[in-house]
């Protein structure tokens, strides 16, 4: 059961009630695939990352996330900043009533080697993939423009290699 719904520049979606809320997103390959998440408030696919707390930067807070998220810990040195996303029309609606207008700081990161990963309670499965099959899969509204500007615009960063 999903507990929340994802809009982006659609004319329908909910007024935010809530301040901005900025999140933090990460762009994780390995072999020149992509890792997403099968998220259990949506059961969409995502990428790794979330909201940024009051007292963290948004380095500290894709950090937190990579370890909450993945279990694998990472240092600040191999991320890379790429872009931030603040259209007022991505929009996260929640059950509970609250509407979000999202702002989302994406990073880059890179594995030279096969991480092991272990699913969080916020997933129900993560894995690789390449362009061709994301193609086929049901992506957060809010990142599939993400995912999609990265396919086509790999030259935003020349990661270091973890």
């Amino acid at each position: 059961m999903s507990i929340v719904k994802f809009y982006r520049d659609d004319p329908n979606a909910p007024k935010p009630n809530m301040p901005a809320h900025l999140g933090a997103n990460a762009i994780i390959v390995w072999e020149d695939k992509l890792l997403l998440e099968r998220r259990r408030d949506s059961d969409t696919w995502g990428l790794v990352g979330g909201g940024v707390k009051k007292h963290e930067t948004e380095q500290q807070a894709i950090l937190r996330e990579v370890y909450e998220e993945l279990g694998v810990r990472v240092n600040q040195a191999d991320l890379q900043k790429l872009t931030v996303y603040g259209e007022p029309g991505r929009i996260a609606a929640y059950q509970d009533g609250s509407i979000w207008r999202m702002v989302i700081v994406v990073f880059g990161l890179v594995f030279d080697k096969q991480p092991e990963l272990a699913i969080s309670e916020e997933s129900r499965e993560l894995r690789f993939f390449s362009k061709e099959e994301i193609a086929q899969l049901d992506i957060v509204v809010t990142h599939s423009d993400i995912v999609q500007d990265w396919f086509c615009e790999k030259s935003w960063w020349k990661p270091a290699k973890t």
